[in-house]
């Protein structure tokens, strides 16, 4: 009868063999059920009640078996999601799942990583240029000191993303909402913003100058000390907004070129504009 429970044991595993990590388990679960059996038997069951009983005493064992089997698969596939300092130009990674990968230092240059999930991932210090992120989920992902020229973030998932100190000139990002998204210390003239919302964005010592963000929504958005000559804000929406330039009055003669013009604010982003020196014009103060 312990040949039918090894029987047994292999039937409920013959589903998920080559997956890591279930080898013990399948061990542990064999040793209890030959444990249980014995015991049964030594309280007077026969062969076939015992059987029967033991298999019952472990419940959905199979569900179990293919949590642990779908976990292990899903951990395996993060340890292979290894490309640090690779050769990969013009890959095709489209709609791939590579959560926490590694591309730091790597050549990516025109790779598609369109509606791919790359939350956590990180391209420190890669040539991203001419890379299609339409669609990808880059929450969490971290793109500093990279060269992303002309790579395009149509409808992307910008949470947390990380792109201080990295080449943006020709980067295009459109029809997507920034939250928490992190831009210190890069030179962004040359980059394109087409119908974006700004949550939390924090532009800290970036050239902006000259930057059109017409109709924009900004909310606790931060812009302190960056180059601001020339912007317009027409139409846009700022809540709660940062605009602090230390001892500088370049920063504040910046500040008065910005045309806010038929812009909406909330009462303290006005108010420390006003307190700055700067009277906008033609705003709705709310």
């Amino acid at each position: 009868m312990t040949d039918k429970l090894n029987e047994y044991v292999d039937g409920v595993f013959a589903p998920y063999e080559g997956t890591k990590s279930l080898g013990d388990l399948k061990t542990d679960l064999l040793a209890d059920l030959q444990e249980r059996y014995r015991e049964l038997l030594a309280e007077g069951k026969d062969e076939a009640a015992a059987f029967e009983l033991t298999v019952d005493s472990i419940g959905d064992i199979e569900e179990t078996v293919r949590e642990v089997s779908n976990l292990s698969r899903v951990l395996e596939r993060q340890v292979v999601t290894r490309f640090d300092a690779s050769a990969l130009e013009n890959s095709d990674f489209a709609g791939v799942a590579a959560r926490k990968g590694r591309f730091g230092a790597s050549a990516l240059r025109g790779s598609d990583f369109s509606n791919a999930d790359l939350t956590g991932s990180k391209f420190k210090s890669s040539d991203m240029r001419d890379v299609n992120f339409d669609g990808a989920n880059v929450t969490d992902a971290n793109f500093t000191t990279s060269d992303l020229s002309n790579a395009t973030f149509r409808r992307s998932r910008l949470v947390r993303t990380e792109f201080s100190s990295s080449g943006l000139n020709g980067v295009r990002f459109a029809d997507a909402a920034l939250t928490d998204v992190a831009f210190r210390k890069t030179d962004l003239r040359k980059t394109v913003f087409e119908r974006c919302t700004f949550t939390g964005v924090d532009f800290s010592v970036s050239d902006l100058r000259g930057l059109n963000f017409d109709g924009a929504v900004f909310t606790s958005v931060r812009f302190d000390k960056a180059g601001l000559e020339g912007i317009s804000m027409r139409g846009a929406i700022l809540r709660d907004c940062s605009f602090r330039g230390g001892w500088s009055k370049r920063y504040y003669k910046a500040l008065q070129t910005i045309d806010f013009t038929g812009a909406r604010m909330d009462k303290l982003t006005y108010a420390a504009l006003k307190g700055f020196g700067v009277a906008p014009t033609g705003v709705i103060v709310e």
